[in-house]
This record gives structure tokens, sequence and C-alpha cells, in this order.
């Protein structure tokens, strides 16, 4: 056994690693500057620690040798009998899903596939586009039949960017295959490495439709508690309060308001969505629920203009630090960070914004978003600090320090209590 992983972003890497304890695994990237890091034992993305990265490492290795070959080389996966595909699956524009990365490694992987080999996704998508988008083109590249030659299975990916406490090993992973037999085999490999367990599925489409729908539930319950936050600022009552109150109850969700962006949960209901208009139905709770989450980081924009009115700050020109731009706290994520909404609300107020991240690249930053950011605390004082993501650095920040005399402090996250004019 012989396992290729294609993709080595935030889901492939670790789990590469995680295989390569037990089997031989090629890590395959297009990206030669990523191929090149890892090799020297540096993930950009932080996900895994230089130590353990280097205990599985290979820079050369035979048929037979455990351990993981980071490579962006085809001839590397040849020998290879289990293709594990986990490329991002992003929306464009328009929010309609973008099967690009699908299709690409698809061709790649069908101009190695040998009869026997089982082909497994990971990447999020809605039900069929295993079976009906992918496989058709590991067919026509390689010339073999499904189901006679070759073999799919599905297994969606649970990857939590920066979280060290549930690793890829420590949840649950939901498998299936596209025979009864095949999910059986591909249930056992993933049984062999993720300590947590997995659930086998009865079908991929099955397997493909759990993995959307629960970023998708988590989507909506955002939604509701983003707009019981607009209702609840209206009346001048403390959301938070509210949330903290009800909790009380033992089966009340725990869910905050806030901005939802990522590579998951702000993207998966639109391909959910997409399947279902395809079918004729119009899905009105998930579509009202990506409307709503959509519409925060304007929202939040205007609540910071209007504590800085309520202050007598002049909007046009005033001076505001946004603390964040990453989609989450603790992780270098950019990826559909909703920071950028709020940002682009602002300056469209006449407001000049300074971005400091410690977490986030400056020049991704810039390549995505063509926004400059630092890393570096600015040595100066604001009419406005927005607390966007909650960064570890940022909880002991000396607040004072980078607020002009009569300076708000609005609190997007809602973690700094009393010490904020405004949270969300």
């Amino acid at each position: 056994m012989k396992i290729a992983v294609i993709g080595l972003g935030y889901v492939g890497l670790p789990l590469a690693r995680l295989f390569a304890t037990k089997y031989p695994v090629v890590g395959f990237d297009i990206n030669q500057t990523r191929i090149n890091e890892l090799n020297s034992g540096i993930d950009s993305t932080l996900e895994i620690e230089k130590s353990l990265l280097e205990s599985v490492l290979l820079k050369n290795s035979s048929a037979g040798d455990i351990g993981l070959l980071c490579s962006s080389n085809l001839e590397d996966i040849k020998d290879c009998n289990y293709f594990v595909v986990t490329v991002p699956t992003p929306v464009d524009k328009n929010n309609r899903p973008d099967l690009t990365p699908l299709y690409k490694s698809s061709e790649t992987v069908g101009k190695v596939l040998k009869k026997g080999d089982i082909v497994i996704y990971e990447s999020t998508v809605y039900p069929g586009v295993t079976e009906d988008e992918c496989v058709p083109v590991l067919e026509r590249v390689s010339g073999l039949k499904f189901n006679v030659d070759f073999f799919a299975g599905y297994s969606p990916e649970r990857i939590n960017p920066g979280d060290k406490e549930h690793t890829v090993e420590k949840i649950l992973k939901v498998t299936a295959g596209s025979t009864p037999e095949i999910g059986i085999k591909v249930n056992d490999l993933y049984k062999s490495v993720i300590i947590a367990g997995t659930h086998l599925a009865p079908t991929i489409k099955v397997a493909e439709a759990a993995k959307v729908i629960e970023n998708s539930q988590r989507d909506i319950n955002i939604a509701f508690v983003n707009e019981l936050s607009k209702i609840f600022n209206l009346l001048e009552i403390d959301t938070h309060a509210v949330l903290e109150a009800a909790g009380t109850k033992w089966n009340f969700l725990p869910f905050k308001p806030g901005l939802v962006g990522g590579h998951c949960i702000g993207v998966d209901p639109y391909y959910l969505a997409q399947k279902a208009q395809e079918t004729g139905y119009h899905p009105e709770i998930i579509l009202a629920g990506r409307r709503l989450n959509d519409s925060m980081g304007e929202y939040v924009a205007s609540r910071v203009v209007k504590l800085m009115i309520k202050k007598g700050i002049v909007v046009n020109g005033a001076e505001l630090l946004m603390l964040g731009i990453t989609f989450k706290e603790n992780c270098p994520d950019v990826r559909n960070t909703k920071i950028v909404d709020v940002i682009a609300a602002l300056e469209d107020y006449g407001i000049r914004v300074t971005i400091f991240d410690p977490w986030a690249n400056p020049a991704e930053v810039s390549h995505e978003y063509a926004l400059e950011t630092t890393r570096d605390i600015p040595n100066k004082q604001f009419d406005a600090v927005v607390l966007g993501v909650s960064h570890n650095e940022f909880l002991k920040l000396d607040y004072d320090a980078l607020k002009n005399e009569n300076a708000i402090l609005y609190d997007v996250k809602g973690i700094l209590g009393n010490r904020a004019d405004g949270r969300l």
C-alpha cells in the first residue's frame, strides 16, 4: 500500500503526515515553493510543528519506505495505489461553486491511474460531485472504467485550522466507497490512523451530503444570533447578556454573533444551495442565512461609524486601527475572511484603516486583497480601534496606548467586556 495525498494545504498536510506514520506516502502539490518549504521542515500554515514534520519526512524513498516524501513531480506518485484528493473547493465572485481545482487534480490523478487503484476525495462538495463530476475526468484521462478497473471513495475533511486540540486523528471520520467492498477498504484505511474512530456511510452521496450540511447548520445558527444582535442593538439590550441568560437552559445552543468567513462555513452552504436549485428547489433558509451573514461586515462598519459620530469624531479622514485580518483567531488563514468587508465599508466612509495582524502573511494579504498589513504594533494613536479577530496577542494589548483621548474601542468578538465602547 502506497498513498498519494494530492494538495498539501491545511487539509492535505496534516493528513499526509498522519498517514506517513504507518505507510509510504507521497505528498503532491503543484506549488514548488510550498514543496521546498515542507522539505525544509517549514509549514507556513502553522498546522504542523517543525519537529513533528521532520519526524516523518523522507528526502528520497523506495516503494516500501514508511514516511512522507513531498514532491511536485508526477513520476513520484506513479506507483501509488491510493490517491487522496484534498484540494480546496471555493466559490466564484457570484457565489457559485468553482470545481476547477477538483477537475485539475482529477486530471493529474488520471494520468497515473492504474487497474485496482482507489481515488478518495476529501474536498467539501454537494452530493454527486465525486461520481458525476470527478469520476468522468478520471475515466477520460486514464482510459479505465469506473468500478471495474478503478474505484472511488469519499471521506470529508473536518480540519479546524489553528486548533491544536482537535487534530485530524482526534476527529471522527466519515467514510464511503463506490462499492460496499471498497467502502470497507476506505474505512479500514482511515480507521488504522484515526484514533477517534470512523463512520462508514452507505454511499458516497450520503457522505457528501453529511459534510455539506455540517457547516450549513452552523451557518444558519450563527445567522440567527447575528439577527438577534441587530434586533437587541436597536432595543439597546446587551446581546451577550441575553445569550448568557438563555444559555442556562440545558438544550440552548451556545452560538455567538460574528463574521462568518473561512473556507468552510461561509462557502459550503452555497454548494448545497446550488445542487438544490439544479433539482428545481429554491432553498429559502440556507440562502437567507447566507445573505444575513454576508451583510455583517457592512453592519459592523456602520456601528463603528455611529459610535464615532456620537463621540464627536470627524469620520471622513479619521484614523482607525483594525486588529486582525485572518478569518479566525490564532491562525494565519486569510481565505474568505470577512474582515475585508468591514475594511471596505469603513474606507467608503473616508476612514483611513491601518491593519495589524501578527499572524497574517503581509505578502499573501496583499496578493489576495490588495491590502497592506503589518505584523508590528503601530507606534501611534488612533481615533478608533476595532478588535476584529481575537488573537491571543490582542488580549494582552494596552488599548489605552493605541487610542486618542476621545477614541472608541469596538469589539467584534465580544471578549473585552466593559472596556469596549460597543460590541457585536
